[in-house]
């Protein structure tokens, strides 16, 4: 579990193939402080299994069902990493819950500056907008941020300075991919509400009158 703070970039310095999957070799820009052979480190928010650890640099293999939900597998040795160590029960929350797992990849859009702040605008598959909503919670690339505003096509997020220099949105443009984690709460209340065996909104009966009946609302 993590919280979508980044604790800094790091850099994909080898890649190699394993079975169907890859090996990353990654080298962290900062200390990794009493490391653990086995922890999760969030790559680009993707939770990967960390090995092989010396010093700043660790290794990870990435699944042949992690490269083709995310946009791991495009990445090269050179390629700017967000990494974030895993959550201790005795930190901060300063994010939000994030998993680490993916729900889908989204494009960029479009990127304003407004005064000090960036807004980037993405656009997402259809079925996960549902799960995004005004002034709640996203993971990009790993990084927790807020929502500005959402459409039927995708939302959008205002980046404060800080965020731009520490991570690798700052060198985003129009038509970059990007890893998605909708807030996980929201997938699963809904998966609570609907009919055993039915993943259909469409068909599940879940309106208004369903939480009246059943002390939602």
């Amino acid at each position: 579990m993590f919280t979508g703070i980044i604790a800094g970039e790091g850099r994909l310095t080898g890649r190699r193939k394993v079975g169907g999957g890859v090996a990353f070799e990654v080298e962290a820009g900062f200390d990794l402080d009493k490391p653990e052979e086995g922890e999760s480190i969030a790559v680009n928010g993707v939770c990967l299994t960390a090995y092989d650890i010396k010093g700043r640099c660790f290794c990870a293999d990435v699944s042949p069902e992690t490269l083709s939900r995310t946009t791991l597998g495009k990445f090269m040795p050179g390629q700017r990493l967000n990494l974030e160590r895993a959550l201790r029960l005795a930190d901060r929350l300063g994010g939000h819950l994030v998993s680490g797992h993916i729900d889908c990849t989204a494009t960029v859009s479009s990127i304003q500056r407004e005064g000090d702040y960036t807004v980037f605008h993405f656009i997402v598959p259809v079925e996960q907008t549902r799960y995004i909503i005004e002034k709640g919670s996203v993971a990009i690339d790993g990084i927790s941020l807020t929502v500005n505003s959402c459409d039927a096509n995708g939302f959008s997020v205002s980046i404060i300075p800080h965020t731009l220099k520490l991570t690798a949105l700052g060198r985003m443009k129009a038509g970059s991919r990007v890893n998605i984690e909708v807030d996980l709460i929201g997938k699963y209340v809904e998966k609570l509400l609907l009919p055993k065996g039915d993943d259909s909104l469409q068909t599940s009966g879940l309106n208004g009158t369903f939480l009246a009946e059943n002390g939602f609302i």
